[in-house]
């Protein structure tokens, strides 16, 4: 049996009931479905059982990519694809009403959520169900006010709104991670900003979150002019960047890409 490499974060997800509760989510017959990360097929295995119309895998590790080729390649609506989901042009691949299924490698699942985040045909998703370390997951769904509130959780709740959400313990991988696992169930939703390139909010929340325990007052000049900050109604630059509601992130953004 093939073992985990720790380079790729891999912790391979063995427990049948924590892998039907997260099937269980959503209605995959006759969807189209994309996999990032399957592994050994775990998550595969059960999604073929509900019947979708395709499946998409993308795997990373060449001998794992192999494995899957060989153990699908009699059936003809799986396609597994062997690259790097940093790197792969994941809209290509997507269609109206696909299912994103994702049990997403611990070191890089924040940079595969914002890419996500910033695919200009998210609409098409009609659901993501993916797999986070606990205390990231808990930083994704911080609301306002909370500590975890910031800038992840300002990005996601742009595009994304969750429904449900567990907690995975780390005896349902092998090898055992040292964390909590925790599922989201994201759907996209609709926006009530105009933001057209989600990498003007991206530099906002960086550059005003870089001070993070001081006011906004200087870090915001760098952002908008005064007369740009009168577009703001009632808005207080003697505030922290913990304490300004999402709305005020997504209305300095609009203004700032319109410059």
């Amino acid at each position: 049996m093939k073992s985990a490499k720790k380079s790729l974060g891999q912790n391979f997800l063995v427990d049948k009931n924590i892998i039907k509760k997260i099937i269980d989510l959503t209605q995959i017959k006759n969807k189209n479905v994309i996999e990032i990360g399957p592994g050994k097929g775990a998550l595969t295995e059960e999604i073929i059982l509900r019947k979708p119309k395709s499946i998409k895998l993308i795997e990373k590790d060449y001998q794992l990519y192999k494995d899957l080729k060989s153990k699908y390649s009699s059936i003809k609506n799986v396609t597994v694809l062997n690259a790097d989901i940093l790197k792969f042009n994941l809209e290509k691949i997507l269609k109206q009403d696909c299912l994103l299924f994702g049990n997403l490698p611990y070191n890089i699942s924040s940079q595969i959520l914002v890419k996500i985040l910033k695919s200009n045909r998210l609409y098409l998703i009609q659901d993501l169900i993916l797999m986070f370390q606990k205390e990231l997951a808990e930083k994704i769904l911080g609301f306002y006010p909370s500590k975890n509130y910031g800038r992840i959780s300002i990005l996601s709740n742009y595009k994304l709104s969750y429904k449900k959400k567990f907690n995975v313990s780390n005896n349902c991988f092998i090898p055992k991670p040292k964390i909590t696992s925790t599922v989201i169930h994201f759907q996209p939703k609709d926006k009530n900003f105009k933001i057209n390139n989600i990498d003007y909010l991206e530099k906002v929340t960086n550059i005003l979150f870089s001070g993070k325990r001081k006011m906004i007052n200087k870090n915001i000049k760098k952002l908008l002019s005064n007369s740009d900050l009168k577009k703001i109604p009632n808005f207080n630059l003697n505030l922290r960047p913990s304490e300004i509601r999402p709305e005020i992130y997504y209305k300095i953004t609009e203004i700032y890409e319109k410059k």
